[in-house]
């Protein structure tokens, strides 16, 4: 199998205008929408991962769509983690997450486990944006490279990945 090569795009942009690969308007995205985006996603997820291909990349430098699901099973993680860390903390710094490095396994994986697990994972993380009140939404984190997000833009550059993925599988 092929070597995919890492994003390095920088994608904070996606909650100031509308993304040209998938069509999504991250900023048009209500902060209070954030859970029901996700909730809307899983089964979607879930039934990529019954398909025949799951396990074929398209092309040699793209991901399998098993791949693409056991990556955002990941990112309900990594993002549950964040807006946990916003919710608790004063405007905390956010541990770095190497995508690629997270992704060396993802193709070997069993399919239904990672359907299980991205149904856990989005459940969760759908309900802790859930349960965010509303003079929360506008508190702060940051990541390494300096991105400063509020709870609000988090969730919604949070689900542009998410949907963004969903494009990339051919499920939208």
């Amino acid at each position: 199998m092929s070597e995919i090569e890492p994003d390095t795009k920088d994608w904070t942009w996606v909650v100031e205008r509308v993304c040209p690969e998938c069509g999504f308007d991250a900023g048009a995205l209500a902060p209070d929408a954030v859970g029901a985006a996700v909730h809307a996603a899983i089964p979607r997820f879930v039934a990529v991962l019954d398909r025949d291909d799951v396990r074929e990349r398209p092309d040699p430098s793209t991901w399998s769509p098993l791949e693409y699901a056991a990556h955002v099973r990941d990112v309900f993680d990594v993002f549950d983690g964040r807006l946990a860390l916003m919710l608790g903390q004063e405007a905390p710094d956010f541990a770095d997450w190497d995508q690629d490095a997270a992704a060396g396994g993802y193709a070997q994986e069993d399919s239904q486990d990672v359907a299980a697990g991205l149904q856990r994972a989005g459940a969760r993380v759908a309900a802790r944006f859930d349960a965010v009140e509303a003079d929360q939404w506008e508190r702060t984190g940051r990541r390494s490279n300096g991105s400063q997000f509020t709870v609000a833009t988090l969730g919604q550059y949070f689900v542009h990945d998410v949907v963004h993925h969903l494009h990339d599988v051919g499920a939208d």
